[in-house]
C-alpha cells in the first residue's frame, strides 16, 4: 500500500510540473509547498468542468458578470480604503498564504475567506461585501495592491480546487504592470477581469511608477462528479478557511494555521539566514531531509 501512495504522490507532482510550459528547476519543484497536496490537486484537475489550460475565458463562469457590472462601486470603496491606508501587510505575520508576498510590495485587505467573516470588511465595504454575498462560488475575495515596482517572483499557489480571478480597479492601464502564467502575458486594465489557474507558475511584476489594487477572487472548481464537488466545499470550509487572516485582529478572526504563522515566521527567518550564509550546503540540507522524510516513510 505505501509503494502505491508514494507511486501516485510522485506522479502527481511530476503530472504537475510537466503539464505546463514554465517549470520551477526540478530541485526547487520536489520541495515546493504545493507538493503535499498534488494528489488533491490532480483530482481536482483531471475531473475539471472547465478548461485546464493557463487562462480561461471568463465566460465560462457566467456568474462572475455581477462582479464586472459593478466595477466602478467597487473601485471607489477599494480606493476609500486606501485613503484609509487599510490595505497593507500584516503587522503580526499572521498570513501563512501570502507571508513570502509582502517583501516585494504586496498588500492585501480580505473581504471574504471561506466562510469565516470579516467583521471590518462589512463595516468598510459594505457594497462589495454584499456583492460578494450573492455569488456562493466565490470562496474567497480580497482587494490586493501591488505598488510601483513591486513584484511577486514565479511560484504556484497549493491547492487547484479553485481557480483564480482578477478585476481590475484602479491600474497604471500599462503593459508594463502585468500578470504572466506559464509564460503568457496579462496586462490588467481597469473594468476588465481575467481568470487563471494559478497552479500554473505565474508572477506578477508592476514596472511603472502608478500603484495597482485589483479585486482578487478565488473560485470553486467547476467538476465533473457532484462527490468531487461535495469534497472540494469540505475541504474548503475545514481546511482552507482554517488559513484566514484578519484585516483587524480586534474584530476579525483569526484560523488555527495563522495562529501558528508566527512561529513559522521565526523558523523561516532562521532559514532565510542559513541559506544566506550557505546556499549550497542549505541545498543539500533541504534535499537530505526530503530523502531522509522518504525513507522513514518506505522502512515504516
Amino acid at each position: 500500500m505505501k509503494w502505491i501512495i508514494l507511486s501516485v504522490w510522485l506522479s502527481s507532482i511530476l503530472f504537475f510540473h510537466f503539464r505546463s510550459k514554465v517549470r520551477l528547476p526540478v530541485g526547487r519543484q520536489l520541495l515546493d509547498h504545493s507538493i503535499f497536496l498534488a494528489p488533491l490537486n490532480a483530482l481536482m484537475v483531471l475531473g475539471s468542468r472547465v478548461a485546464t489550460t493557463p487562462f480561461l475565458s471568463t465566460a465560462l463562469l457566467p456568474e462572475l458578470r455581477l462582479l464586472q457590472d459593478n466595477w466602478q462601486t467597487i473601485r471607489d470603496e477599494a480606493l476609500h480604503l486606501a485613503t484609509l491606508n487599510a490595505i497593507q501587510a500584516p503587522k503580526l505575520h499572521n498570513d501563512v498564504g501570502f507571508n513570502s508576498f509582502f517583501k516585494y510590495g504586496w498588500k492585501r485587505f480580505y473581504l471574504k475567506w471561506y466562510d469565516v467573516s470579516h467583521p471590518s470588511a462589512e463595516r468598510l465595504c459594505p457594497k462589495t461585501v454584499a456583492l460578494l454575498n450573492q455569488l456562493p462560488s466565490v470562496k474567497a475575495a480580497l482587494f490586493a495592491e501591488l505598488p510601483a515596482g513591486g513584484q511577486l517572483n514565479p511560484h504556484r499557489d497549493p491547492f487547484a480546487g479553485s481557480l483564480r480571478y482578477h478585476l481590475g480597479l484602479s491600474t497604471p492601464n500599462n503593459d508594463l504592470c502585468y500578470l504572466e502564467v506559464d509564460g503568457v502575458r496579462h496586462s490588467w486594465r481597469d473594468g476588465q477581469g481575467v481568470v487563471f489557474d494559478e497552479t500554473y507558475v505565474h508572477s506578477a511584476y508592476n514596472r511603472t511608477l502608478e500603484n495597482r489594487i485589483i479585486l482578487f477572487c478565488d473560485i470553486e472548481r467547476p467538476l465533473k462528479w457532484a462527490w468531487a464537488e461535495r469534497f472540494n466545499h469540505w475541504f474548503g470550509r475545514v481546511w482552507m478557511a482554517a488559513a484566514n487572516s484578519p484585516n483587524d485582529v480586534s474584530s476579525d478572526q483569526t484560523g488555527f494555521i495563522n495562529k501558528l504563522t508566527h512561529y513559522h515566521w521565526q523558523v523561516d527567518q532562521k532559514r532565510r539566514a542559513f541559506k544566506k550564509t550557505n546556499r549550497t550546503l542549505y541545498k543539500l540540507t533541504k534535499f537530505f531531509l526530503l530523502a531522509s522524510a522518504l525513507g522513514l516513510f518506505i522502512y515504516i
